[in-house]
């Protein structure tokens, strides 16, 4: 399933990054690599997810979101 499926208030575990090496470089800095734990806080009626990751919370884009593949 995909970060953008997850339901607020649940904790999954980051699999796989599917984005242009930039971005996946840019979240890699913010905390989100594979295997991190990731709690889905609350979605946007336009798609955007905020998460909170290693205690720093932050918003995704649906465009980001779609693309990082999560297991429950």
């Amino acid at each position: 399933m995909t970060l953008q499926e997850g339901n607020p208030g649940s904790q999954y575990v980051v699999e796989e990054i599917a984005l242009p090496l930039e971005l996946e470089r840019r979240l890699e800095a913010l905390g989100l690599l594979e295997g991190t734990q990731v709690t889905v806080l609350q979605k946007k009626r336009r798609g955007a997810v905020i998460v909170k990751v290693r205690g720093t919370r932050f918003a995704l884009g649906l465009g980001i979101a779609k693309h990082v593949k999560v297991r429950g």
